[in-house]
């Protein structure tokens, strides 16, 4: 199974896609999905703990993913 991830702004441009699959078995935790994210192609420009939304919200590593949720990996932005 695997889980579909939106990828933003340097993530996206890092990893070539805007949305990747990801290949998991699910349930997965958040911990779980980064870290086969960063093995991937480019992946390694993503940290070990990025902001991550589950289903439009913001989780922690240790939030579960199921099949269904929205995914997103988000980077820092700047402002002012």
């Amino acid at each position: 199974m695997s889980v579909h991830v939106l990828l933003f702004a340097s993530y996206a441009d890092a990893l070539g896609a805007r949305a990747i699959d990801v290949p998991l078995a699910l349930p997965c935790t958040v911990r779980e999905m980064v870290a086969v994210l960063r093995m991937m192609p480019g992946g390694a420009l993503i940290p070990v703990g990025p902001l991550v939304a589950v289903n439009q919200a913001l989780v922690t590593a240790g939030e579960s993913i199921t099949a269904g949720d929205e995914v997103a990996v988000i980077p820092p932005v700047a402002g002012g």
